[in-house]
């Protein structure tokens, strides 16, 4: 890792982690600490003074010799480093990296917020077997998500942002439009491979964090793409499980102040009549 990127890390108060679970599925889950939990020995190494909690249903995989993406997202800067790699060591008081790869993402659809931090709490994990209500909505209203995926043994973190009603939501099926990027097609290249993903949305404003495990499928074309401003392609996400843990971060964040580039792009709404609900996209 460049200096610039180690150095990055130790501002963060948060980070944001992939694993594969015991049945080698992505999943997606954040950690939190004071600003410098994470700092970095080597150009080669990150040390995380931070672990899973216990309730978070990634806590088993983050395992001394399992494969790892990290995500460090300044929300406040909009800098964002990714780093993969190899879990070498994990003890009660954190997780030591071997990093294979580091690079930088553009600061695009991200949207700036400060960060304040709040007492945390132990609590217990809600699972889901699809979206419910609650999860529908926080989704429904988010302007942010983050992806694990996965490929050739290893695993990938990735931001994904837009205006509110970006994802669109149909029973547990989430569509979301895959904007203009860095073209690095780290993402897209792994659900190419490997379908299976991990999405998480984080309810800026109550801590609470909502993890999912589902199938996807990429749409090239088709009406819809050509329709949804800023989009390139779509992909869907059929989510067969999931977990809510409510005001389980640590950190409260202040309202958004969207990407300019974000501005610029379409959402989805649901609009209901006669012959029931349908879904139709507004332009920018």
């Amino acid at each position: 890792m460049p200096d610039q990127h180690r150095n990055f890390f130790a501002l963060l108060p948060c980070l944001f982690a992939a694993g594969r679970d015991a049945g080698g599925h992505p999943i997606a889950t954040v950690l939190a600490g004071d600003e410098g939990f994470v700092t970095s020995p080597s150009p080669t190494e990150l040390a995380i003074a931070a672990l899973p909690a216990a309730e978070d249903p990634a806590d088993a995989a983050f395992a001394a010799g399992a494969p790892v993406g990290l995500l460090g997202l300044d929300f406040r800067t909009r800098r964002r480093n990714r780093a993969n790699g190899t879990i070498t060591a994990r003890s009660a008081g954190g997780l030591t990296v071997a990093v294979a790869e580091s690079f930088g993402n553009c600061a695009k659809y991200i949207q700036s917020r400060e960060p304040a931090r709040v007492p945390g709490r132990a609590v217990p994990a809600e699972e889901l077997s699809g979206l419910d209500e609650a999860a529908s909505t926080l989704i429904a209203r988010s302007d942010t998500l983050f992806i694990a995926s996965a490929s050739a043994g290893g695993v990938d973190i990735s931001h994904r942002g837009g205006r509110p009603g970006f994802v669109a939501v149909e029973g547990d099926r989430l569509t979301i439009p895959d904007f203009a990027g860095n073209n690095y097609f780290n993402t897209l290249g792994n659900l190419l491979l490997e379908p299976a993903a991990s999405l998480l949305f984080v309810d800026f404003a109550t801590g609470d964090v909502l993890q999912l495990q589902g199938e996807t499928e990429i749409l090239w074309d088709g009406p819809e793409v050509l329709e949804l401003p800023g989009a390139q392609r779509l992909w869907r996400c059929r989510v067969g499980r999931g977990w809510r843990r409510r005001a389980a971060l640590p950190l409260r964040w202040s309202a958004p102040e969207p990407a300019p580039t974000t501005l610029a792009t379409g959402i989805w709404r649901r609009e209901a009549g006669a012959a029931g609900s349908k879904l139709w996209i507004e332009n920018a």
